[in-house]
């Protein structure tokens, strides 16, 4: 079988060669299209990419599983098994993509036996790359990252997402949720939307914010979580459910966290989306 570090050179190859056609593509004319409504995107880019992908690592490993965010939406089953399976979302943040806002990312990830332990994250635009390899360490273009350790809610930098849900009753828990950490007390140092999980993750990993969350069905899956999740573990932080519950990238759900503290802080205040 192979070991792991051939998979994760192969995949910090094929990031990077995602990456330029993402570069390229960036500052070009984009033909949009929509998926499941008016607010989920996708574009040439992302099938294109994805295909690049899913064709490069299979012609190397060719036993392995794919999960793919465009062939999902396409139709394909998604299904996670112990076999090793590749877990890719081509263009994270499409919607920042088709309006020239750099966060951006391509994210693969490589699951055996229902771990992941191998994540990348790529922005190109930015050349940012974020790596991770099981028990040995996260890291951003080849140096060391760790979480702040931040542990109290009120010195916290807080990322969340709004989701592609516009109807009212989400809208209400989604910002219920927000204004339960940014408030007239003011809570938190802060809040940010950056527009793209994978990148929202790699920050917290990096100690650029203190804690992440998304919960529900409204713009995440397995493709957003996988690499994230393992670059922030990797880098000392904390991944668990949105209900404080154990993590399950299957979930749609995801919280993470510079420390276990901050983690169930957060936890504790949030109001769950189905």
């Amino acid at each position: 079988m192979e070991t792991w570090d051939e998979c994760f050179h192969a995949a910090v190859d094929v990031a990077r060669k995602a990456g330029e056609e993402i570069k390229v593509a960036f500052s070009s004319e984009k033909r949009i299209q929509t998926k499941s409504s008016a607010t989920d995107l996708v574009t040439e880019t992302d099938v294109k990419v994805e295909n690049m992908i899913i064709s490069t690592l299979k012609e190397k490993f060719p036993t392995h599983s794919f999960i793919g965010e465009e062939s999902a939406a396409a139709g394909e089953k998604v299904e996670l098994t112990d076999n090793p399976t590749w877990i890719i979302d081509p263009v994270d943040g499409t919607t920042n993509f088709v309006h020239g806002f750099p966060f951006v990312a391509v994210s693969i990830a490589l699951s055996v036996n229902k771990k992941v332990v191998v994540g990348i994250v790529y922005n190109a635009i930015l050349d940012y790359m974020f790596t991770a390899q099981l028990g040995k360490g996260a890291f951003m273009n080849g140096k060391p990252i760790h979480v702040s350790g931040q542990e109290d809610i009120k010195k916290t930098l807080l990322i969340a997402e709004l989701g592609k849900s516009r109807d009212a009753k989400v809208l209400d828990i989604i910002f219920g949720n927000l204004r339960e950490f940014y408030n007239e007390e003011n809570i938190t140092h802060g809040c940010r939307i950056l527009g793209c999980a994978t990148l929202d993750m790699c920050q917290v990993a990096s100690g650029a914010g203190d804690a992440y969350y998304m919960s529900g069905k409204y713009g995440i899956g397995v493709w957003d979580m996988a690499a994230g999740a393992l670059i922030v573990t990797e880098a000392g932080g904390v991944v668990m459910d949105t209900t404080g519950g154990p993590f399950d990238m299957m979930s749609r759900r995801v919280l993470c966290a510079s420390s276990e503290k901050l983690a169930r802080t957060i936890a504790e205040g949030l109001t769950q989306l189905d």
